[in-house]
């Protein structure tokens, strides 16, 4: 890639975001512009999600107990808040020149994969997207590859750190991860994993294979210092594992579409509250 393209792919699409819990306390994360296309139902205008790890913005989660008239019964039920995610313009390449601050809503998670999908609220295009690695193309990655870490540690505007994968398949929670050697520390969670390999796959320079989600550090002495020297990014088989689980498909299937999405997500949630109330039925008999 030359200097331009390393903008485009690996800075341009990432962007901050904010949660404020219901205290007002506010945390900061990164995330990935993954998903810029066009709403068939409004011309004119786009839509926009963004990937970031559930930990980002599990503040903006309440789950209460909530009267179900149907089941006669108190059940779980979720309560949103919507997020602030701010998207960066550049100028003279490397410069940033302005912060686009919008709201998003949380429109899926997962606490075991520890991820999350936002859908941006703003209807414009926006210009720099990363593409996933291709799901086929999983097993071909290898160790000592470049790679290339993005995000917005301590809540800084986007930066990137370079380094290598180190380990495959570190199982964390029986979850797959990768662990690189990029500099990565607080605030990284939710960014961009991107690959930069130049003797295998050299043509997927730039794309996302992983959102860095964990960090192993050494304090030094009794001060605040740390030193980060593991990070562990989300396996990429484990984030097309997320869209399948949570129906979002359409994130990397140009078949389907986020109307589909919202039509499983319905089907999903009914055949649950059946079940549910079947199983309530049995237990009432016994």
């Amino acid at each position: 890639m030359n200097l331009k393209e390393k903008h485009e792919r690996l800075l341009y699409p990432v962007v901050r975001i904010f949660a404020i819990d219901t205290k007002g306390n506010q945390s900061a994360g990164s995330g990935t512009i993954i998903y810029s296309e066009p709403d068939p139902e409004n011309d004119g205008e786009f839509l926009n999600f963004v990937l970031t790890n559930h930990h980002v913005i599990d503040a903006l989660i309440l789950l209460k107990d909530d009267w179900d008239s149907v089941l006669k019964k108190n059940r779980k039920k979720e309560f949103f808040t919507k997020a602030r995610v701010e998207v960066f313009d550049y100028i003279n390449l490397s410069t940033v020149d302005s912060a686009r601050g919008g709201s998003a809503d949380v429109v899926a998670y997962s606490v075991a994969h520890d991820l999350a999908l936002l859908k941006l609220s703003t209807p414009k295009k926006l210009g720099y997207v990363s593409p996933i690695l291709p799901e086929d193309k999983i097993k071909k990655l290898r160790l000592y590859s470049d790679v290339c870490v993005s995000g917005c540690s301590m809540a800084h505007e986007p930066f990137s750190n370079f380094g290598q994968l180190t380990f495959l398949t570190e199982d964390i929670t029986n979850k797959l991860y990768f662990m690189c050697n990029a500099g990565s520390y607080f605030g990284n969670s939710g960014g961009s994993l991107f690959w930069m390999g130049e003797e295998c796959l050299p043509e997927y320079q730039g794309y996302l294979i992983g959102v860095p989600s964990r960090l192993t550090g050494h304090q030094l002495g009794f001060g605040m210092d740390m030193v980060t020297f593991m990070g562990f990014s989300a396996h990429t088989s484990r984030l097309y594992e997320f869209f399948r689980d949570q129906h979002m498909n359409f994130i990397t299937d140009p078949e389907k579409t986020w109307a589909d999405a919202l039509e499983d997500r319905k089907a999903a949630e009914k055949k649950s509250t059946v079940d549910i109330q079947i199983e309530a039925e049995k237990l009432g008999e016994k």
